[in-house]
């Protein structure tokens, strides 16, 4: 029995049919960058999930990292959203967009013209490679060092893709500040060498953040706003570092002052990565007085129990749900869950991305 995975739950004003959480998953589906009819069945097929939130989506032209990945920054953009978020809401999901600026991950190659790669500092990626179409894994580029001018227009960038979000019909939008990404790397001492207002202290390391997310605040209600983070995360070449629990800490007391709706904790070890220690996890939950998203190579009986004992409200999962449009009801039933393919996860095309059998296909 999952009692407590399978029960309702009351995120801000968006009430969730379950407590299963569709993680943001990159699938490099969103050809020229616009979401299209591909990608809303794909959604569309797992509104089971009490909350989705979709993969990672770039507030900038400077953030299109990846290839392929979408954006919410022009109206045929936000166009192509409006289609997904209306089969989602047909078949009584709810769901909310991930705002992911990738930052020094980048390549130019997958940027359109004018976009620039951008980060805190020009720190070298000495260990990543960048994939762009028809051309392979690619060396990334040191970026160039954000000027005051752009961490404005960056924050602004932000809170325009939320409006837009907001207005294509997502419940909410979640800020990617974990695994490497734009808002990390302002966070980390690592990739954030600056000497300005936003760099070196802690506070001065949050300034970003901070204002992202107030700006963002201000734009669509602090109820529809929740935010990734990953302490002691090593994706992207980021890592431990000195003051990791007091940065994290200082982070969640903010967020609760702002009043965002979640914090949604990434932990990577079941790829592979260093284990989240707990006391971190715990100091979290702690901190933050509202939602908690748990996340890392979750079964559901151990997301059942981890709701139960209080370390957290809700638990994504990623690889099941790519696998399982119909995850949700395997769980009901206890019933064998498809294995991913690890070879279409971010190839162009319906194969691996909505040809998986449901239980009653199967069946």
């Amino acid at each position: 029995m999952l009692n407590h995975l399978l029960s309702e739950y009351q995120l801000g004003n968006t009430t969730l049919k379950n407590r299963v959480v569709m993680a943001p998953l990159t699938r490099s589906r969103a050809e020229g960058n616009v979401p299209n009819s591909l990608m809303t069945t794909y959604y569309a097929n797992r509104a089971t999930a009490g909350l989705i939130i979709t993969e990672g989506t770039s507030p900038s032209f400077n953030g299109l990292g990846y290839p392929r990945i979408p954006g919410n920054f022009s109206t045929e953009q936000a166009e192509g959203w409006k289609k997904v978020t209306e089969a989602v809401h047909e078949d009584g999901g709810k769901i909310f967009l991930q705002l992911m600026h990738c930052g020094r991950v980048s390549h130019p190659d997958n940027l359109p013209a004018g976009g620039r790669v951008l980060a805190p500092s020009p720190v070298e990626m000495t260990e990543t490679q960048m994939y762009v179409d028809g051309k392979g894994m690619l060396d990334i580029p040191v970026a160039q060092e954000m000027s005051i001018d752009d961490i404005t227009f960056a924050v602004k960038e932000y809170a325009t893709s939320a409006k837009l979000a907001i207005d294509a019909g997502f419940d909410g939008i979640e800020l990617h500040a974990a695994n490497g990404y734009l808002l990390e790397q302002f966070i980390h001492p690592k990739t954030n060498l600056r000497t300005d207002q936003f760099g070196g202290s802690v506070e001065n390391r949050l300034r970003f953040i901070r204002n992202v997310t107030e700006a963002t605040v201000a734009a669509i209600g602090a109820d529809r706003v929740g935010m990734r983070i990953s302490p002691y995360g090593y994706f992207n070449e980021m890592g431990e570092f000195d003051s990791v629990d007091e940065t994290f800490t200082t982070l969640a007391e903010m967020m609760n002052e702002i009043g965002i709706a979640y914090l949604h904790l990434v932990d990577h070890e079941a790829m592979g990565a260093p284990a989240v220690p707990q006391s971190i996890k715990t100091q979290l939950r702690e901190t933050f007085k509202r939602t908690i998203i748990l996340s890392g190579g979750y079964t559901a009986q151990d997301a059942d129990s981890d709701i139960g004992a209080g370390k957290g409200d809700l638990v994504a999962f990623g690889r099941p749900f790519i696998a399982n449009p119909d995850l949700v009801e395997r769980f009901r039933e206890q019933a064998e869950l498809n294995i991913p393919d690890q070879d279409t996860f971010y190839t162009p095309g319906p194969e691996g991305y909505i040809t998986y059998p449901t239980l009653a296909e199967t069946v």
